[in-house]
């Protein structure tokens, strides 16, 4: 059998059973970070994610945006479970035929990334690859009281996304900022229940929460925050990219950060038993079930 008969979700769930860890691991594969025992109050948080040409970005784009996204998308999983980076390091594989310059500045994207949210870069490593592959892997901490994971949604739930989905591929997906600092906020004032980053489509990384907390969800099409570059909603659904926050509050504290000042969040639907799955609520009214979907690698 080929890994593309079974899919990527497959594939990793069938690496994971087989994977034993000892008692310091709290949380191991199968969520935004692997999360250890660290000190007393702290957790530590591992991640890391991995770039290729032709797959996470075109041979035509320029290094200094790659390089800043290599490192932004595993800043992303940071802030999904509430903490902060401390560490990375950066591993390459290049073509002997890479000028020396497009090296500097892919690394030059990074550095300057690095420095904006005090993240250490601490060594890695190069190898020749037939194409330019970027692996960067983050260490980062979080207070054990600000943790967040994928499996605490509950039935009753709001369910938020931060900024603007859909569309992403068109530019934003090299732009964007990692939601480090409103993920801060939220997990500093609210109790957040679960949540994840948008990188795979608003559907599919909706359904990761909903199958690690066994619950259902009804999303409102009509809440759905479009961005200008989303040509319809599928966009949105289904686009990925946006590496925006997910996450699910309870009603009390969804209804606390609705009337604060900060309006970069918008509720679009909530949490409901597992039995119902994931369903829209079009403008019309009508429902309708939906199939999670977006990017998969295989």
């Amino acid at each position: 059998m080929l890994i593309r008969q079974i899919g990527e979700f497959a594939l990793i769930e069938r690496i994971r059973k087989k994977i034993r860890t000892d008692s310091s691991v709290v949380e191991a594969s199968g969520d935004d970070c692997a999360v250890v025992k660290f000190s007393r109050d702290k957790f530590q948080l591992l991640t890391c994610d991995m770039l290729i040409e032709g797959v996470d970005f075109t041979p035509r784009e320029k290094p200094y945006p790659v390089g800043r996204k290599a490192l932004a998308v595993s800043l992303s999983d940071i802030a999904a479970c509430g903490g902060i980076p401390r560490y990375a390091l950066v591993s390459l594989g290049l073509p002997s035929k890479t000028p020396l310059e497009s090296v500097d500045e892919l690394h030059r994207g990074m550095r300057d990334l690095a420095r904006r949210y005090h993240v250490n870069l601490v060594g890695g490593d190069f190898s020749r690859a037939d194409k330019l592959t970027i692996d960067v892997a983050v260490v980062g901490e979080v207070e054990k009281k600000n943790l967040v994971l994928r499996r605490r949604a509950k039935e009753g739930d709001i369910i938020f996304v931060s900024g603007f989905l859909g569309g992403s591929i068109r530019g934003k997906h090299l732009r964007f900022t990692p939601r480090l600092s409103e993920a801060r906020w939220l997990v500093g004032n609210f109790k957040v229940n679960s949540m994840i980053d948008v990188s795979d489509g608003l559907t599919q990384d909706l359904a990761h929460i909903l199958k690690a907390s066994s619950v259902g969800a009804l999303i409102y099409e009509g809440l759905i925050p479009l961005s200008r570059q989303a040509r319809n909603l599928d966009d949105a659904l289904y686009g990925g990219e946006d590496f925006e926050l997910l996450f699910t509050l309870s009603p009390l504290e969804a209804k606390r950060l609705i009337h604060s000042k900060e309006k970069i969040f918008t509720p679009i639907g909530e949490i409901v038993p597992r039995s119902r799955g994931l369903r829209l609520i079009a403008k019309d009214g009508r429902e309708k079930i939906i199939r999670p979907g977006g990017f998969r690698h295989f």
